[in-house]
């Protein structure tokens, strides 16, 4: 094989691994959501196989004729690679959460097979290439040099480019498909007379992977840079629409009625919104986080002439929910794509009467808006006597809503915590929302309101059981803000 093309061989086998890696995130998201456990779990597992790749592929190269084995380890590496995708659907819907253990063990049922495979091209490829023990240490250094330069070049061309400009599983279906015929044409190439046309079962077999890949269409409706979404019809109700993001039901909407909030952390929301400003009143507010928009759409419908500023991640959210949730995006009511963190920077000072946290990736609220300096600059865009309103989730113990609590009351002279009894007292895990500011909070009106619509369901903390819920949890920094490890244990999957 000419060094050209044994380093090209082993700079895209070594692409392709990556370009899995950081698609194999995309395809779990649906399943098991997109935390820093989910990110753990697969670069652990791809590189577990990394390593068995590479040690088995050595051990064959020197048992076996390297002509024999490097088209064959390409074309069976495309044909994992087009499994994969039929391989998590099948397996990950009957999991019943996403814990480490079955991250890792769905990750690997998925990927590891591709990752080996396609990992054991490199030594094969070194000990066909290495034909005097004097030029070893550069032969080595070479191959490995361009392995990892493939490696990168994969992980930022599908990073930055592929997954915001494509849907997932025609990615993956392309690797395969590329990795097939490569490997059948250097099949070919190194053993012409063991190779005078494709192999019967070699062929059937890329057939009947590239038919899975395509039988199983997964389960995003709509698929961004960053969510698997899909919007579902409500059967009760004809304009009722629900947005779901991989793993969480995340908005309503009521197409007919945009002043309808059917969520009850929405409603406790609406709450405090009418407690701060009566119905009617128009009111300034930031959102961080769009998803469907209900929220805003809710202060336009029940308050003309307010203003709503939203800082959305995803553009392809915005999309949605102006072509299927009835958004309508105005003077009054304005869209900035792209993090909040950053998007805020530019966000006028003092020109808000409220700031309200409605931003999830998975179930967890991003760590970086939650931290002490985050919280700092929200309250930097607060008219004074302004309110900060945080929808989170957590589970017992509950440790991460005490952690942005804590957080919370080292920057706001007042804080409420507003959920169901039996969250407060740490029996049942959701959503709780989180009010903050340096005036006074009226908690009683904001729970009449609840009662008045006969739920019944929102409670609080006195400022003394406050302080002994807090007790020592950390104040979440830029610094050290482990979010995704405070909230334990995780949740089944809905």
């Amino acid at each position: 094989m000419p060094p050209v093309l044994a380093g090209a061989v082993v700079f895209l086998a070594s692409a392709a691994v990556l370009v899995l890696e950081i698609l194999a995130g995309r395809l779990l998201a649906p399943y098991i959501g997109v935390t820093l456990e989910t990110f753990t779990g697969i670069i652990g597992t791809i590189l577990a196989g990394i390593a068995l790749g590479a040690w088995l592929g050595g051990r064959a190269a020197d048992r076996i004729d390297p002509h024999l084995l490097i088209g064959p380890f390409v074309v069976a590496g495309g044909v994992l690679t087009l499994l994969s995708p039929p391989i998590i659907d099948v397996f990950a819907a009957g999991l019943g959460g996403a814990d480490p253990v079955s991250i890792v063990f769905i990750t690997a049922l998925g990927f590891f097979a591709p990752a080996a495979v396609l990992s054991a091209v490199s030594p094969t490829v070194v000990k066909l290439q290495l034909d005097s023990l004097d030029r070893t240490g550069s032969l080595v250094g070479r191959l490995s040099a361009l392995g990892t330069a493939g490696a990168i070049v994969g992980t930022f061309v599908t990073g930055f480019l592929l997954v915001s400009a494509a849907p997932t599983r025609p990615l993956v279906r392309g690797v395969g498909i590329f990795l097939i015929v490569g490997g059948v044409a250097l099949w070919a190439y190194l053993h012409p007379r063991r190779l005078r046309a494709v192999p019967p079962p070699v062929a059937l077999l890329a057939i009947l992977a590239l038919f899975f890949n395509t039988a199983f269409g997964g389960p995003c409706e709509h698929e961004s840079a960053y969510f698997c979404a899909r919007v579902v019809v409500d059967e009760d109700n004809p304009g009722g629409r629900t947005l779901w993001l991989d793993t969480l039901r995340h908005s309503y909407v009521d197409l007919d009625d945009p002043s309808y909030l059917q969520f009850s952390y929405a409603q406790i929301m609406g709450d405090v919104l009418a407690t701060l400003a009566p119905a009617g009143r128009p009111i300034d507010v930031l959102n961080i986080g769009g998803g469907g928009f209900s929220l805003p759409s809710y202060v336009a419908a029940t308050r003309p002439g307010s203003t709503s500023l939203v800082l959305e991640l995803d553009p392809e959210l915005v999309r949605i929910a102006q072509d299927e949730l009835g958004l309508v995006i105005s003077e009054d009511l304005g869209v900035r794509t792209g993090d909040a963190r950053l998007t805020l920077r530019d966000v006028e000072e003092g020109a808000y009467d409220i700031a309200i946290g409605d931003a999830f990736g998975g179930v967890a609220v991003p760590w970086h808006l939650t931290t002490l300096e985050f919280i700092r600059a929200i309250q930097d865009r607060l008219r004074p006597g302004g309110v900060y309103a945080i929808n989170l989730i957590d589970y017992p113990p509950l440790g991460f809503a005490r952690a942005e609590v804590r957080t919370l009351m080292e920057v706001f002279d007042h804080v409420a915590v507003l959920a169901p009894p039996n969250r407060l007292e740490g029996l049942d895990g959701g959503n709780f929302v989180l009010v903050a500011s340096d005036a006074p909070i009226d908690v009683e009106a904001i729970l009449a309101r609840n009662r008045s619509r006969g739920d019944d369901e929102a409670a609080r903390w006195t400022p003394e059981q406050l302080t002994r819920f807090v007790g020592e949890a950390m104040v979440l920094t830029d610094d050290h803000a482990p979010v995704d490890q405070l909230i334990t244990p995780l949740p089944p999957r809905r």
